[in-house]
Formats: structure tokens, C-alpha cells, sequence
């Protein structure tokens, strides 16, 4: 069964008509991890902001996106932000753009959980600080009154990921989460994901040009590039019998600088 199915998602600059992304279709089945992978400027993330319908005004996008039968591309604005946050969930690549720097990260957290659940306060005061234990954030209180640039880039990712826990989505949408990460938070970054799909059982879409964080952690791999989907496979079937010459050069070129670091290191 699908949760989602994107169907002939097209993509492009409306001013100069430009496509970007060209009829564009796939499917994530419910429960799974899809990765979409490629180079940078080969479309991963505006495919994902149009799932969310979060892309730039310069930007417009045609065609159909299904939520568990419901078209998402149909809906007014209103209805869709209804959707943000309680049934799509995004996890930006850079944690400090998700936060207001002006306000404590607690405000951010309780303004979005009032958005989609009646609950008091100290409820959703007490659901978060559970939620940033869970993620290893030892010092629940601490964290929330924190303004975004008191945190670091692992912490700011931990917190969305303790947030996502609470709002209990039917998909999760992560956009490079670890690029900006240093590799001991990538590490962590990866292991908390991990345990967010072992906890909700949701869908998720992760976007990355990590192979490695890829092979762990995605079912399906959709391989993109220059727009376009060049290849849609299971991990294993993709990293070890990669149909098209770039899923093939990627794969080569992440397995080459694995071995290189080998040798490095005298392993």
C-alpha cells in the first residue's frame, strides 16, 4: 500500500517558464524509507518543497500529490497548512531556518502543537520535554529557553526530530538533515531517525548525497538528475546493480573514497 503518489509533478520558473522538474512520478509505500539522491541542482529538495507546497512564489508546480487518497495539490492554502506539521512533517537541512532567532525555541514548539492539538499548555510543555529526552537532550527546560543561536547545529535537529515525535505525522520529510553536521552529530542525527521510524512507524522521504547515511538507513533509492528520475530501486539493488551509468558513478565514486580513506588510516 502507498501513503504517497506523486503523479506527473512538474515544476517551473514562472517567469521565465523555465521547467526545472519534468512530469515527474513515484511512490513511497507506507511504513518505508525512500531516499532520493543526486547531485547538487538535480531537484531533490524543490521535488520534496512541492510535496509540501513550500516552494518560492517565483516557483510553480502542476500535477498531483496523493496523501492516503486525498489530493494535497487540490486543497486551498488554509486546508494545507492544516496538513503541515500534524500529517507532513519537513525536517530542514539547516536547523537554525526553522526557528524565529528572535524567540526562545520552547515558543516555536508550543505555537506549533497548538496549531493541530487542543491540549493545555503544561501538556504540551510536558509531551515536549519527554519527547527532547527521548533524543537525548538532557536538559529539556534548559533547551526550550534557549534562543536558536544558543544551539548547536545536532541540538536544532534533535529538537525537530523530538517535535516530529509528538505531532506523530503520517510522513516525514527530511531534507539533508545532516549536511551542515559535523560527524560525530551526524552520527547521532542518523541513530535518532532510526528510532523515529522504529517509534511512529511513519513514511519517510530522506534527502541526501550521503550514500553512506543512505545505505543504512532508506528501503528504495530514487536517483535523480538534472531534474529528472534516472533510477528507482531497492538499496540493495541499486548500490550493487544500479541500471543507469550516473547511479553507477555515484556508487563508484562513494566506494572509492571509502577505500581511500582505508588506506589513509592504515586499515
Amino acid at each position: 500500500m502507498n501513503m504517497l503518489e506523486i503523479r506527473k509533478l512538474t515544476i517551473r520558473e514562472r517567469s521565465t517558464g523555465k521547467v526545472i522538474i519534468p512530469d515527474s512520478s513515484f511512490d513511497v509505500k507506507k511504513g518505508s524509507c525512500l531516499a532520493i539522491v543526486g547531485e547538487s541542482g538535480s531537484g531533490k529538495s524543490l521535488t520534496c518543497r512541492a510535496i509540501m507546497r513550500l516552494n518560492k512564489p517565483g516557483i510553480e508546480q502542476a500535477g498531483d500529490i496523493w496523501l492516503g487518497g486525498e489530493n494535497l495539490a487540490k486543497l486551498p492554502e488554509q486546508e494545507m497548512r492544516r496538513r503541515r506539521g500534524r500529517r507532513l512533517c519537513m525536517i530542514m537541512q539547516h536547523g537554525m531556518r526553522a526557528f524565529d532567532p528572535s524567540r526562545a525555541v520552547g515558543v516555536h514548539l508550543i505555537e506549533t502543537l497548538a496549531e493541530h492539538f487542543d491540549w493545555s499548555k503544561s501538556e504540551m510543555t510536558g509531551r515536549m520535554k519527554r519527547a527532547l529526552e527521548s533524543v537525548r537532550l538532557n536538559a529539556p527546560m534548559d533547551v526550550m529557553n534557549a534562543y536558536p543561536h544558543q544551539l548547536s547545529g545536532g541540538m536544532l535537529q534533535r529538537v525537530m526530530i523530538a517535535l516530529t515525535l509528538v505531532l506523530e505525522p503520517d510522513v516525514v520529510i527530511a531534507d539533508e538533515p545532516t549536511t551542515a553536521l559535523d560527524t560525530v552529530s551526524q552520527y547521532e542525527v542518523v541513530e535518532q531517525f532510526i528510532r523515529l521510524r522504529e517509534r511512529l512507524g511513519s513514511t519517510m522521504i530522506f534527502i541526501s548525497h550521503d550514500l553512506g547515511v543512505v545505505r543504512k538507513i532508506a528501503d528504495e533509492v530514487l536517483v535523480m538528475k538534472d531534474g529528472r528520475i534516472v533510477e528507482h530501486g531497492t538499496t540493495g539493488a541499486v548500490f550493487t546493480k544500479a541500471q543507469h551509468d550516473y547511479t553507477r558513478s555515484l556508487v563508484t565514486a562513494k566506494l572509492s573514497l571509502h577505500q581511500h580513506f582505508r588506506q589513509v588510516m592504515g586499515e
